[in-house]
């Protein structure tokens, strides 16, 4: 019941959330599959330098997929869902993280051929599921912080913490329950990403 009222009162920062990524994940998609330069360079470049230096890439080139599993949930909450739900406050910077993702995960639908993922069932569905639980579990989180920044604006108290910057209290615990989902929902993301059936 704490998490579905949590969803209830956070629902509009999510929605927020959702929609810039349905938006931009169409916008990346469409400017591949129309053979966009721009786009499939950035795609090309992106790709070959995660496995030049992303850590996560790099373990699971030499097939260590579990440890790229870990090292890609520890960074996609600790470094990435966490600060962006505290950057809520600020409210754009969640909006603007959010399209920038969603974009480049539009962008990554074509394979390094510039093929499309989606043409055969096994890619495509390893490519969808892996974008709804990476994206599902980041939009909970960014929309989380858009509350919480909502709610610091609006005052709605009682409020926790020091003298010079005391949040929310209800607003703080509805974002603490959202994270019983976040966690899973990325834990699971990176799972079916390094560990799952078509890798």
């Amino acid at each position: 019941m704490r998490i579905l009222l949590a969803l209830r009162r956070a629902r509009g920062g999510i929605a927020i959330i959702a929609a810039t990524y349905i938006i931009t994940v169409a916008v990346g998609i469409a400017m591949v599959h129309m053979g966009n330069q721009r786009a499939l360079s950035f795609r090309d470049s992106l790709v070959a330098k995660a496995h030049r230096v992303d850590a996560a890439s790099i373990a699971d080139d030499r097939g260590d997929h579990a440890t790229a599993a870990a090292i890609d949930f520890s960074r996609n909450l600790g470094l990435a869902a966490i600060p962006e739900t505290v950057g809520g406050l600020a409210f754009v910077l969640p909006v603007a993280l959010a399209a920038y993702r969603g974009w480049v995960g539009g962008v990554v639908s074509v394979d390094r051929s510039h093929r499309s993922r989606l043409r055969k069932p096994r890619t495509a569905v390893y490519y969808v599921v892996t974008m709804l639980l990476q994206l599902m579990a980041y939009t909970l989180a960014d929309g989380a912080g858009l509350y919480l920044g909502w709610s610091y604006i609006k005052k709605r108290g009682p409020f926790v913490g020091p003298r010079w910057f005391r949040l929310p209290e209800p607003a703080l615990k509805d974002v603490a329950w959202l994270y019983v989902l976040i966690v899973p929902l990325f834990a699971l993301g990176s799972w079916w990403e390094f560990l799952g059936p078509a890798t």
